[in-house]
């Protein structure tokens, strides 16, 4: 097995936890309207489905949410109620730091432009570690576990997928990573990790 260049995460329920409903409430607070309009405009309608595969930049998702619901809505509404939601791990925020500068860091999360550009602001305990490699599926039109997904963001890294490890909290997308050709390990809790990265000779005993 080639020893990885580069640690690949996943965001939500990863690295962080994330709260959708505090989100929704959050953002209907700052526009105005009942937490069940947003619910309804933004997730089921699909809107941030269709921006989680590329549709919409961050100003396009924020104007076509406001057009959905009939009220002024801006970037920062929308940046703040995703940070609000948004609680890095304790001990995610530790492997990281005993990571960084030892191996490339980078993210692949099904995520919109808007988690992408505006991620320093969502979670500003990781900018520096991830500053200039956090990758969403809408930079590639697909979204994990789309096997294409992962392949296209290795040739973003500059690596070849085998030379990276992809750890997710989900199992089908570590399938797709797996599928992809890569290193990597559903993500159930820092110790197993942490074990992992021992094994792949990242980390010292």
């Amino acid at each position: 097995m080639v020893a990885p260049a580069c640690i690949l995460f996943d965001l939500d329920h990863t690295l962080a936890d994330y709260d959708h409903d505090l989100r929704v409430r959050v953002l209907a607070q700052r526009v105005g309207v009942t937490p069940e309009r947003v619910e309804a405009e933004l997730f089921a309608s699909g809107l941030e489905r269709d921006c989680d595969r590329g549709l919409y930049s961050t100003q396009g998702q924020v104007d076509e949410l406001a057009r959905r619901l009939g009220v002024a809505v801006t970037v920062e509404d929308c940046v703040i109620a995703r940070a609000t939601a948004m609680t890095p791990f304790p001990e995610m925020i530790e492997l990281v730091r005993e990571l960084s500068g030892k191996v490339t860091l980078a993210i692949l999360t099904n995520n919109g432009f808007l988690v992408r550009d505006n991620f320093a602001a969502i979670c500003p305990i990781y900018a520096d570690a991830f500053a200039g490699r956090f990758h969403c599926s809408a930079e590639f039109g697909s979204l994990k576990p789309d096997p294409a997904t992962y392949v296209a963001c290795a040739r973003k890294l500059g690596l070849s997928p085998d030379r990276i490890f992809f750890s997710d909290d989900m199992a089908a997308n570590t399938e797709g990573a797996l599928a992809a050709g890569m290193q990597a390990q559903q993500y159930q809790g820092k110790p197993r990790l942490r074990a992992a990265l021992i094994e792949a000779g990242l980390i010292a005993r």
